[in-house]
């Protein structure tokens, strides 16, 4: 039903806003599950997470391909991380987009030097704080959002310092009554994200590729159980899949346990280069040839 986007700098409230606005929502007349996705879902450590550009990255990462699978028409998902960057924000929107939900971004909008203050404070009570590199590091390259961006909008300011974050805090109230306002045609305030035909073959083409990646795979393993059961305790000689694939070689017995475990990390694996490259294979063939490949090295010969 709707992607809630929380950003802000370092230490700017963010967490207590998410967690203060998915409360208001569960107690409202709003019927679908409310979820929180942040670092600390994935236990992710903060100051690893950001000690580098390729760690940052791969945060990103992880966090928008649970967004992903996570938006539907179902649910509310709140974002509760820096989202600091307007090109990850654009992102997340063209996610709330390809659903077809409703979008807004909550920014917590705290001074500098009260965020380094809350982060001091944080440090001296053992819990979890910022080292002084990364967080000087993130506040200088911390990109305000603009209503007058369509990512950005609609964007609702919480003042965390000044008027602290409660329930009641107007920001917090505004983005409640944004969510459950019924949208109507006399309802102009109120935007439901409409897909393009763009980003509609986008998620058909991912969801072949999986359908096409799950059948493959799992007729290559039944093609080995078949020729491991003809042959008997015999020597298995190279097993044919199909005319232009390479064969798979084996020389010991491999129990479908192990070739079950040994799809499962081939289909993950799979889906992790996707998300940085290119993507999986949509055709049968291809994803056949690529699993083979795959299994000759992990059984230790090269077909």
């Amino acid at each position: 039903m709707a992607l809630v986007v929380i950003c802000g700098q370092p230490c700017s409230g963010k967490s207590t806003a998410a967690k203060c606005l998915a409360e208001s929502l569960n107690e409202s007349e709003c019927k679908q599950t409310v979820r929180i996705i942040d670092e600390t879902s994935f236990h992710l450590d903060r100051n690893q997470s950001y000690a580098n550009m390729p760690s940052e990255k791969n945060l990103r990462g992880v966090l928008r391909s649970e967004v992903d699978r996570s938006v539907s028409r179902d649910n509310i998902i709140i974002v509760d991380s820096l989202n600091s960057i307007k090109g990850y924000r654009y992102e997340l929107w063209c996610l709330a987009r390809a659903a077809g939900i409703r979008y807004c971004v909550l920014y917590c909008d705290v001074r500098e030097s009260q965020c380094r203050k809350w982060n001091e404070e944080r440090r001296e009570k053992g819990e979890a704080a910022y080292n002084d590199v990364i967080f000087e590091d993130l506040v200088r390259r911390f990109e305000k959002p603009d209503r007058r961006n369509r990512w950005d909008s609609p964007l609702f300011e919480l003042w965390a310092h000044n008027d602290g974050v409660e329930r009641s805090s107007i920001a917090i109230v505004d983005v409640v009554s944004y969510l459950t306002k019924k949208a109507d045609s006399k309802s102009r305030d109120v935007k439901i994200l409409q897909p393009t035909i763009a980003t509609q073959n986008t998620r058909f083409s991912e969801a072949n590729s999986l359908y096409e990646m799950d059948r493959a795979t799992q007729e290559v393993i039944n093609a080995i159980v078949e020729a491991q059961s003809q042959s008997i305790g015999g020597p298995l000689a190279s097993i044919s899949i199909g005319q232009g694939l390479p064969n798979i070689d084996i020389s010991r017995s491999v129990g479908l346990p192990e070739l079950r475990r040994l799809r499962r990390t081939f289909i993950k694996l799979t889906g992790q280069t996707s998300l940085s490259g290119r993507p999986p294979p949509s055709d049968s063939s291809s994803a056949k040839r690529m699993f083979v490949d795959y299994l000759n090295r992990e059984l230790g010969t090269i077909a």
